[in-house]
């Protein structure tokens, strides 16, 4: 009996050891997958794309599988789990350049926010954010006709943003620059969703403002998500002299290649310039606990960020982001 009981227990012992072995590299592949692409410098093809946005977040499936690795007494796990933490935790840190930012007085101070509103349910969200943050530039993705372009027509809006551009049509097409400086239509970048660009007169100098709303990086629209990603970075490559902001749902974060190269023309990411690279913005009904940062403002080098804010809107899957600029002679 006493033999039998210590065989049935090794046999026991044996398979819970394969079981965890096997769920440990279930759990190491899944990481190291988009790690293996993160660090090649590419976005792959489906599941990576969608993977690389919560890139930060496989180090929990990475720490599961050493702890599983460990009880196994699984070896190879051990090192295998031990690379993919580390290489996660290298590039978990903020990407960006260095470049100094500008020194002497500003020539003018102004609030940029940007606010996806999910077909237009938060519509009533932004206009009390409107009221509460006091924006000088806005920039609206998903402005449906019936809700949002209509209540930005209204005339409190109206007297507070005097200046407008309005592009697209549909609930998740429509976009809206609002400003409190003059503007004149720009140009636009092509896509399936509206991204319209101003040119605004702040205080008697000119920046270039573009909304920007990729495609998201579905399965079927990986091709347009990427080409659209290019134009904006094309855009940022050709910028000129000029100061250049560039406002909205990006649909892609710091970990994806088609979004770092756009930051590779010299642009940089207010949030990353102060302080918060990481905070989530979708999906808003997990952040802060879970989520990627897909919602950026993107500025040239005579622009100086000072702070940014992340903030809740009621009826939408996104946070909007609020940024405190100042705004220098171009270099």
């Amino acid at each position: 009996m006493g033999t039998g009981n210590a065989t049935a227990v090794a046999t026991g012992t044996a398979s819970r050891r394969r079981a965890a072995t096997a769920v440990a590299g279930a759990l190491l592949l899944t990481a190291t997958v988009p790690l293996v692409f993160r660090a090649a410098g590419s976005d792959g093809v489906t599941p990576v794309p969608q993977l690389l946005a919560f890139l930060p977040w496989l180090l929990v499936p990475a720490a599961l599988a050493l702890a599983l690795s460990l009880a196994a007494r699984w070896r190879p796990g051990l090192f295998w789990a031990a690379a993919v933490l580390l290489g996660l935790t290298a590039f978990v840190r903020p990407y960006g350049d260095d470049a100094p930012a500008p020194r002497g007085e500003p020539l003018a101070r102004l609030r940029v926010l940007t606010a996806n509103l999910e077909f237009g349910r938060a519509t009533d969200g932004l206009l009390a954010t409107l009221r509460r943050e006091s924006p000088d530039l806005v920039a609206v993705q998903e402005c449906d006709p019936e809700r949002c372009a209509a209540a930005l027509d209204s005339p409190a809006v109206r007297a507070a943003y005097p200046f407008r551009l309005l592009a697209g049509h549909g609930a998740s097409e429509g976009s809206a620059v609002l400003s409190r400086f003059p503007l004149r239509t720009d140009g636009a970048v092509a896509g399936e969703l509206a991204m319209p660009r101003a040119s605004v007169t702040v205080r008697g100098h000119r920046l270039r403002f573009q909304v920007a709303h990729p495609m998201p990086p579905l399965p079927a629209c990986l091709a347009t998500w990427r080409t659209e990603l290019g134009r904006l970075r094309d855009l940022a490559a050709t910028r000129g002299r000029e100061p250049l902001v560039i406002a909205g749902d990006f649909n892609s974060s710091q970990d994806h290649a088609a979004f770092r190269a756009v930051l590779d023309t010299g642009l940089h990411d207010s949030a990353e310039r102060t302080g918060s690279p990481r905070t989530p913005t979708w999906p808003a009904r997990t952040t802060p606990v879970l989520g990627a940062q897909i919602d950026h403002v993107l500025v040239s080098g005579a622009l100086r960020p000072r702070a940014a804010r992340f903030l809740d809107l009621p009826d939408t899957d996104h946070r909007a982001l609020a940024v405190d600029l100042e705004l220098h002679a171009a270099r």
